[in-house]
């Protein structure tokens, strides 16, 4: 599996776009920035000024059914908001 796993496409993260230049990636949770970097440098070939990452810890999460009580927990994943130069952008809807 690569670097980057899936683009976050929200309306909240549209508008750090619009506003910002700025793209969020969940990615591979051992990556850093330098890795995460050089990912989206080379899958959309624009040049990348800034990287900053998150790590998210999963939620428990438990819900009630005829047998008892099923407990379990989300996965753990990491975001990464990459912020481009200049008039570079992300096309994420391009390939479809």
């Amino acid at each position: 599996m690569g670097i980057l796993i899936k683009p976050i496409v929200t309306e909240k993260m549209t508008a750090e776009t619009e506003k910002f230049n700025r793209y969020g990636f969940i990615v591979d949770r051992d990556a850093n920035k330098i890795q995460i970097k050089d990912a989206v440098e080379e899958m959309y070939n624009v040049t990348v000024k800034d990287v900053n990452t998150i790590n998210y810890h999963g939620k428990r999460k438990s819900r009630y059914t005829k047998t008892g009580i099923l407990r379990g927990r989300t996965n753990h994943f990491k975001k990464a908001y990459v912020t481009l130069e200049g008039d570079d952008k992300i096309d994420f809807y391009a390939n479809i």
